[in-house]
This record gives structure tokens, sequence and C-alpha cells, in this order.
């Protein structure tokens, strides 16, 4: 049995778009562009290149970059209202489900305007157009239909690429911290012309110090001193304590105590059981809240590492979907052996103690192979 794959105001056909090739090579011609021009932006790049913008909202924060070097006007005037303290009390007020969200209207402060709601800080900026693309987490400037040189205080920003839109409208900033903050925002209940229902605030608005660059864990870590690690999964029926078999699996135990030092495991789930075969947690696809914007790109998949050690009872090892070298995050414990899983799945660890936790977790009311009451994990790691 195998373990299962892991598998009016701005009026604009934004709608939910995929990522691709193009998305990507128009992004790097974008940061090429970007780099020639950073000292063409009369001081602005030197004023606020180590800045960037807090908006702190009703649904939790976002932080933009901006682009001084490719719209100065449209930054300039931006974090001007940034520091006088404009946009605290306006909201975001309209949304396309998964596609984006607009805000900065000051005329949203008030309830009784609602009527009004996105036509207001208009006409005061000149279109700057740059190569930018409108991929996701672009933020670009509101305009009023067919008026290119219409732009203002309003603002939108795209929970994903809209890339049919590129050359239209002027792109200032990009989001670096909060996408999944602003996607929710974009699913809150709406009215037909896509006015959201409920007031969505910016309670502040100010610029800080751009933080220096996290250090990504275990990235360095000599393949030797991964087996001086451990980790700890703790759920509500108890905690299951695992090593590791580095010299077996390098990667596959760099990735796991990666994603366990993010805390990118904590809140998902046992989302696979069968007695006596195996139990099997750690989908990031499960995980509540979802797993946070600028740690995406560590999703990857791993390279098969068969070995010679055996899926016995007690073995730790990565799921998988039909290509060999499509592990990334999920991970089962074996139950009873299993040697037709050998040379086909990566054994990585097994579990020093708490096999009887794993015995209990077998043992739960299922709907198919998924618990009935869901088993949410955290994951903590053991430091040498």
């Amino acid at each position: 049995m195998p373990i299962p794959e892991q598998r009016k105001d701005l009026r604009v056909g934004i709608k939910s778009g995929g990522t691709g090739i193009a998305c990507r090579l128009l992004r790097l011609f974008a940061l090429l562009w970007l780099s020639c021009r950073f000292l063409d932006a009369q001081g602005a790049a030197t004023a606020f290149g180590d800045r960037q913008v807090v908006l702190e909202t009703d649904a939790g924060t976002i932080v933009l970059e901006v682009y001084p070097s490719a719209a100065p006007n449209h930054v300039r005037k931006f974090l001007e209202r940034v520091q006088n303290r404009f946009y605290e009390g306006t909201i975001f007020h309209r949304a396309v489900p998964g596609g984006m969200i607009q805000g900065g209207d000051p005329l949203t402060k008030d309830p009784a305007r609602k009527e009004l709601y996105g036509t207001g800080g208009l006409q005061e900026l000149k279109f700057e157009p740059n190569p930018l693309p409108l991929a996701k987490g672009a933020v670009a400037a509101v305009l009023i239909p067919n008026q290119k040189d219409s732009a203002g205080a309003q603002f939108f920003l795209c929970v994903r690429d809209q890339l049919a839109l590129n050359g239209q409208y002027t792109v200032f900033a990009q989001v670096a911290e909060g996408l999944d903050i602003a996607s929710a925002i974009s699913f809150q209940p709406a009215d037909k012309d896509q006015k959201l229902l409920d007031r969505v605030a910016i309670r502040k608005a100010y610029l800080r110090d751009r933080p220096p660059p996290e250090v990504i864990p275990f990235t360095d870590t000599p393949a030797a001193d991964l087996a001086r690690y451990g980790a700890r999964i703790q759920t509500d029926m108890g905690e299951i304590e695992v090593r590791f078999y580095p010299d077996a699996a390098p990667e596959h135990v760099r990735q796991f105590l990666r994603f366990a030092r993010l805390g990118l495991y904590d809140g998902t789930l046992f989302q696979r059981v069968v007695p006596r075969f195996v139990v099997q947690a750690g989908l990031l696809a499960s995980r509540e809240p979802a797993v946070p914007e600028k740690y995406q790109p560590l999703r990857k998949p791993l390279r098969a590492e068969f070995s010679a050690r055996k899926h016995e009872r007690g073995i730790l090892s990565m799921a998988r979907g039909d290509d060999p070298d499509s592990a990334m995050d999920s991970f089962f414990v074996v139950l009873d052996s299993q040697p037709h899983l050998d040379n086909n799945y990566t054994v990585f660890g097994y579990v020093a103690r708490g096999m009887e936790v794993a015995d209990a977790i077998s043992a739960v009311e299922l709907k198919e192979e998924a618990p009935v009451k869901p088993i949410r994990i955290r994951v903590k790691v053991i430091e040498p």
C-alpha cells in the first residue's frame, strides 16, 4: 500500500491568475531595470532605500517595500502620506476574492459616505511607466477608467499575478510580509459591486528600518552535526521523540529540522492513519494558519536518498508523490515492518521515545484514512 502523493472606482478585470516562466522573466527584467536606475531617482533611493512601510490593519500586519527608482513621484507621495498618518482610519473597501484588495481612499474614514467609496483621493499623479509586472504581491496606483494620469492616494495590492494588466498601472511597491493577510482580506464578504461589507481598517501606518535578512536554519550545518539534533512531535495524545540518520539522508534531515525550527510544522495534522501500516503527518497544505508567504520558497522537493535502512516498526520516513524526487514535507511513522517500502521511500530517522503515542493515534476513529477528530501537531527541535 503506497504512501499517497502530496498532493466608480478601479474597474479592471482582475481575477485569480497563474504563475509561469513569463512571470519569472518579467520579474528578472524588472530587477535588472531597477538596478540600472537605482542612482537616477533624484535622491529618493538614498532617502528611502532602507525603509519599509508597515500597515497595521484589523486583519493583521502588511509590510511593503517601495520602489523609488521605478516610480519616484508615486513613492514620494505615498511615503509623505504615511508619515502624515493620512492612511490611518481608511479601510480596504473593495476586493476580488483571490485577486486583489483596494484601499487608501480618504472618504472611507467616514462610514456614512459608503456610496462614494472608491472616488476619493484621485487626480494627483501622472502615470510613471516602468517594467515592474503586476505579479503576486505588487502594489499599484488606482486609476479612474481611461484616465492614465488620474492616480492619487488609492492603491491596490495583487494577491495573485495579474499579468494581463502589465503596463496599464504604475507599480510602486511590493509586499514584503503579510501577503497571507491580504489574501484573507480578499475573501471577506462583499456586495455585488465588490465592496466589503465589514470594515477592515488601517489602524496604523508608519516607516521602519528594513530588518536584516532572516538566517535560514541548518543551511550550513555539516551532515555529521545534524545527528546531534532530535525533535519532539507534540500532540494532545502525547509526545513522540524522534532522532535522525543524516548519514543516510542528510537533506531530508536538514529540511525536516529547518521546517521544525521555523515552526512550519506547527498546526499541521496527522492527516492519514492506516492501522498496522503508518501514521502520516506534517503536510504543510494542512497547516492552520497557512504557511507564511515569506517561507513558501523553502518548500522545495527533495531528491530521493534511498538507503539500505529498512522500513521497520518505529522508522521515520518521508512521503512523496509518484516521482521519487517529490518528497517535501509530509512524513510518516511505520507501525509494523513494511519491506515493500524499502528503496522506494527515504528513511531519515526513527522514534526514540513515544511509540505508544503512534499506536494510540492508529487506533482513533477514522473516516476513510483521516481521523474524525483532527490531531494537530507541534514539532520542536531538541538541541544538542
